[in-house]
C-alpha cells in the first residue's frame, strides 16, 4: 500500500523546506501555532442571518481542497427554513512533496498520505439556527486497499490454445493500479478544524 516508499530518502531530505520554511504557502504550512491550538466547535455557530452569504464563503473555503459533487442549498419551504448539504468528490491526499496543497495537514496526516494511499471527502451541513447558521463539517478519511503489493510482479492470464484465434491474443494484466476499494479509517479532525477556522475568520469579526 505504500505510494512513495522508493522516494522516502528524497522526502526526508525535503521535509525541512516542505514543512517548516515556507510559512507563506496558502495551506499545508500553517504558521500560526497558537491559533491552531484552540479548538473550534463543530458544528460552528455563525451569527449571519443570510444563508447565501454563508454558502458562498463555505464553497470558497472547500474549493481549495475539494471539488463539490452535490449541493443542496438552504431553502425556505412554507414557514420552515430547511438545512443545506454539500458532498464533495474524494481527493487523494497531498504528500510532503506537494507543500502547496493543504488537504493533508502538517505532521502525521501529511506523512501518512506520503507513505500510503489516502483520500478524503467532505460532508457539510448548514443548519438554520436562532440568530444565525450552524455549519457542521465532517471529513471522511479512507485508505486504499490493494489486491496485491504495489511492487508485485505483473501476472498474465495463460492463453488458451483451444479457443478461437482472437482469444489467444487477449491477456489481462494485474498491476498495483488494480484496487479492491477503499477502507474507511475515521475522520480527519485536523482538516475539519482548519476548514472551520478559515470559515470563521471570514464571517466572524
Amino acid at each position: 500500500m505504500n505510494r512513495y516508499a522508493s522516494l522516502l530518502a528524497t522526502a526526508l531530505s525535503l521535509i525541512g523546506p516542505a514543512l517548516g520554511c515556507h510559512s507563506g504557502w496558502k495551506h499545508g504550512l500553517h504558521g500560526h501555532h497558537a491559533a491552531e491550538a484552540a479548538l473550534v466547535p463543530n458544528p460552528l455557530f455563525l451569527p449571519v442571518h443570510d444563508p447565501e452569504i454563508v454558502w458562498v464563503q463555505l464553497l470558497d473555503v472547500l474549493d481549495d481542497d475539494f471539488r463539490v459533487q452535490r449541493e443542496d442549498r438552504v431553502r425556505v419551504v412554507g414557514d420552515l427554513m430547511l438545512e443545506g448539504r454539500i458532498e464533495t468528490f474524494p481527493t487523494i491526499g497531498s504528500t510532503v512533496l506537494e507543500p502547496w496543497r493543504g488537504d493533508s495537514t502538517r505532521g502525521f496526516e501529511r506523512w501518512h498520505a506520503t507513505l500510503q494511499s489516502v483520500r478524503r471527502r467532505a460532508s457539510v451541513r448548514v443548519i438554520p439556527a436562532d440568530g444565525g447558521m450552524l455549519v457542521d463539517i465532517t471529513v471522511h478519511k479512507e485508505l486504499e486497499f490493494l489486491n496485491q503489493p504495489e511492487n508485485a510482479t505483473v501476472e498474465k492470464v495463460p492463453m488458451r490454445e483451444d479457443g478461437p484465434p482472437s482469444s489467444r491474443w487477449d491477456s489481462v494484466e494485474t498491476t498495483a493500479a488494480t484496487t479492491m476499494g477503499w477502507i474507511p479509517i475515521g475522520r480527519d479532525v485536523s482538516l475539519e478544524q482548519r476548514l472551520l477556522r478559515d470559515l470563521q475568520a471570514r464571517l466572524v469579526q
